[in-house]
């Protein structure tokens, strides 16, 4: 004898006009985020130093071509 199925109820959703919705009510999410890490600071000091080491020399270049570029409408607008 198969049971019978509950009536879902039928969810009324209100425009009340506003661009943004209220989600002060709302919990739970991503709970991994507010409790912190367990790595050691060494552990994350060098992870952080690696990352730096591996992006100075394309920051380099970037800061080089922003240079160049600068210096090139300089002269332009010297020359004018």
């Amino acid at each position: 004898m198969k049971e019978k199925k509950t009536k879902r109820e039928k969810i009324i959703y209100v425009d009340d006009g506003r661009s943004l919705a209220d989600m002060s009510d709302v919990t739970g999410g991503m709970s991994w985020t507010k409790r912190g890490t367990t790595s050691p600071v060494s552990d994350i000091w060098r992870t952080y130093w690696s990352a730096v080491k591996m992006m100075f020399k394309p920051m380099l270049v970037v800061i080089g071509f922003i240079l160049v570029a600068f210096l090139i409408v300089s002269v332009i607008f010297w020359l004018m």
